[in-house]
């Protein structure tokens, strides 16, 4: 099981895209890159961002890029480094590299809104 969160157009919901193909890689990703605002991840890190996240990653639904940078430079503050090769290990520093992709995707895309499912 996982969260497919994406940045999306405020109006038409449709997934931003950026100029050129990102390799940022969750529990599924697009061989060769793909240039969608968007990211997979594992519901093994949940136990995490329960704990530095109010209301789960889930609470950045409906919110902009601009607006989420706050909440994930706060959680990503509060989360070790002690990433594991075992991309389903669920290590704080595997949650934080997870939360360091959406907050790369959201300094691409300020003016996305976040949906995640």
């Amino acid at each position: 099981m996982s969260y497919d969160i994406d940045l999306v157009h405020p109006v038409t919901k449709e997934v931003l895209r950026i100029d050129q193909k990102h390799d940022m890689r969750g529990g599924t990703y697009c061989v060769g890159g793909t240039d969608e605002c968007h990211l997979n991840v594992t519901y093994n890190y949940a136990k995490h961002f329960i704990r530095v996240i109010p209301e789960g990653i889930r609470s950045l639904y409906g919110k902009s890029g601009a607006e989420s940078l706050p909440i994930l430079d706060a959680a990503i503050a509060k989360l070790g480094d002690d990433v594991d090769d075992d991309y389903w290990k669920a290590t704080e520093g595997n949650a934080k590299a997870a939360l360091l992709q959406l907050r790369a995707l959201a300094l691409l895309r300020l003016d996305g809104v976040w949906a995640v499912d």
